[in-house]
């Protein structure tokens, strides 16, 4: 097929992330005809340019668009829904499930999957103290992706004066409502799903916090993920852990609960803690996850038995495959004649 690869480039960059050269490659290596479409803040050039690409599908890297991480995702598939171009993971609304976290709790609970307590506190509205909740809450921004707004000493707070502290400083910052969840103490997975219905659950990853300084808070934050001179980035890591094979069900089957009730399309990764007494909470449900041959998603599917370029082309499938069947439907919904109305 001929397959555009959409990615989103940093103004001051050369070259989009490291994850597009090689989903790139594994296209090809599978016959695609691919070619790359960067944006930056322009719908007009994404229009022409996929218009002057003709693809058979798009395969969606695109993690912001200009500085508008949230609303810029879920409006680029808006745009690709809108020109009738098929691509893989979810679309505009998935994504809005799925970015809005007070809403997608509320869909858990919908499910009865467990998920830590919490409580929204939006800009525009007055400050309570959380209510019910117990401290030690862990405080961040409501719709921003990728752990931005997440410090491990700074969001975490036990007590009402720095709660309102870091909501203010969350509103001020982000522009965005601030999401404060209990705390929960545990080992902390991620599972890694692909699928529409019949899905493949693969082998939870664990974060390894044990060489952090026993000062930092063993949560993968910000700097954990993304800043590789810091000491959280060279005290985690991912690892494979040997479980009873009872519990890993049980952590594979709420991820598989929670895949299914946000609606994930394609591929994503549910992020979990266990505690020590056996319950299992889903922090996070990422759609669209990072596709990076070394990421936690594709070690996981490697330890499924499935190699970083069958991953990727495995993705192309499912989106193909879901795109063919809506479009069937919706020719069946358009040859339809409207029924009598009966007096």
């Amino acid at each position: 097929m001929k397959i555009t690869v959409i990615a989103y480039l940093e103004p001051d960059a050369k070259d989009p992330d490291i994850v597009v050269p090689q989903v790139i490659k594994a296209l090809e290596a599978n016959g695609h005809e691919t070619s790359l479409l960067t944006i930056q803040a322009d719908v007009g050039k994404l229009i022409t340019g996929l218009r002057r690409r003709k693809p058979d599908l798009v395969f969606n890297l695109v993690e912001s668009f200009d500085d508008d991480i949230v609303g810029g995702l879920i409006g680029v598939t808006g745009v690709l829904d809108l020109l009738q171009v098929p691509y893989t993971g979810g679309g505009p609304g998935e994504l809005y499930l799925q970015e809005d976290k007070s809403l997608s709790k509320k869909l858990l609970a919908y499910d009865h999957i467990p998920f830590p307590d919490y409580a929204v506190f939006a800009p525009d509205a007055g400050f309570e103290s959380g209510g019910k909740l117990h401290m030690p809450l862990f405080v961040k921004p409501l719709r921003m992706e990728a752990s931005q707004g997440i410090d491990a000493q700074q969001s975490l707070v036990r007590d009402t004066e720095h709660l309102l502290e870091r909501v203010l400083n969350i509103h001020k910052s982000f522009g965005d409502s601030a999401l404060a969840e209990e705390y929960i103490e545990g080992r902390e997975f991620y599972v890694g799903i692909i699928g529409n219905g019949e899905d493949v659950v693969f082998p939870p990853v664990e974060m390894d916090f044990s060489n952090l300084p026993d000062d930092r808070l063993p949560v993968l934050d910000n700097r954990a993920k993304w800043d590789e001179k810091s000491a959280q980035f060279q005290g985690t890591k991912a690892v494979l852990p040997d479980l009873e094979p009872e519990l890993r069900a049980r952590i594979q089957g709420v991820a598989r609960d929670a895949y299914r009730a946000l609606r994930v399309r394609d591929y994503g990764r549910v992020d979990m803690r266990l505690t020590e007494s056996g319950e299992i909470y889903v922090l996070e449900v990422n759609a669209n996850c990072y596709l990076e041959e070394q990421s936690e998603f594709a070690m996981a599917a490697r330890a499924h038995g499935i190699e970083y370029n069958q991953l990727v082309n495995r993705i192309v499938e499912l989106a193909v495959k879901r795109s063919t069947t809506q479009s069937r439907v919706q020719k069946r919904k358009r040859r339809r004649k409207p029924s009598a109305v009966k007096n």
